[in-house]
């Protein structure tokens, strides 16, 4: 797979997944635009290895995806340097925040929705009909098992990765006839800054002694009895970029280790 050529924007891709996804696109040849929350020494080390990856093709540009005129102001930015926009977009980033409906805050409720829903929604309208005059394009939303099923205290978390979902069927059918696919990943527990926190609720509320004995019992509860890698949901977005996924759209995609089955 060569994806030479084609660029990439990742939103969220300065750790844990988003970070994974966008080194994978780069060592396949993509020009990769980064985006996330990190202290400057940590962005500008980004910016040089990512640089090193892709023959200076790399560049970081700050973007507060609570706010959708800073998400403007991005897409203004990356049309500056590519006029063409982007061919392969990644909607990664995201926040949890677990409390029972009663108390949950409605700021909270704002920024979950902003992050993973309008974000996406704002990106993928700002690119899709560069996507479409150049007849290809790639739209992969980062959902979560969650979007499909939800657990105590994280109805608002599987309310904006359900909707990501429906957004993404719907782009889908509209993307179809110009060679433009868009799916939504849905990922079991992967460990992340995202899931750490629940590993220590989890610890806390089970008695359990250490932070590695809780890790573990905690990812178990899937039937493959471990965490999902990042490097597979890397694996799965690099395929789903290629020619082989061209049919493959508005899909909802699993992998989870078979915790939704249960």
């Amino acid at each position: 797979m060569d994806f030479s050529g084609k660029v990439a924007l990742v939103t969220g891709s300065t750790s844990g997944i988003g970070l994974g996804i966008a080194r994978t696109l780069a060592k396949k040849g993509c020009t990769v635009i980064l985006t996330g929350l990190a202290d400057q020494t940590t962005i500008d080390d980004l910016v040089n290895e990512f640089k090193i990856l892709c023959n200076e093709r790399a560049s970081f540009l700050p973007c507060d995806m609570r706010s959708r005129d800073s998400v403007h102001q991005m897409y203004q930015e990356i049309s500056k340097l590519y006029p063409d926009g982007v061919d392969i977009l990644v909607n990664n980033a995201g926040i949890n925040h677990v409390r029972p409906i009663e108390e949950f805050p409605d700021e909270k409720w704002d920024e979950m929705i902003s992050i993973m829903l309008s974000s996406p929604f704002d990106l993928i309208k700002y690119f899709i009909s560069g996507m479409k005059r150049k007849r290809w394009g790639r739209i992969i939303n980062i959902s979560s098992m969650m979007g499909l099923i939800s657990q105590p205290g994280k109805a608002v978390y599987s309310a904006a990765k359900s909707g990501l979902i429906g957004l993404s069927r719907g782009v889908a059918l509209e993307g179809a006839p110009f060679g433009v696919t868009c799916n939504a990943i849905c990922p079991g527990y992967v460990y992340t800054a995202v899931t750490d926190p629940q590993v220590r609720a989890f610890q806390e509320k089970e008695g359990i002694s250490t932070f590695e004995e809780a890790k573990d019992k905690f990812f178990s509860r899937a039937p493959t009895g471990k965490a999902v890698e990042v490097e597979q949901i890397c694996d799965l977005v690099a395929f789903l970029c290629t020619s082989g996924a061209n049919s493959m759209t508005g899909s909802p995609i699993v992998i989870d280790g078979g915790f939704t089955l249960q």
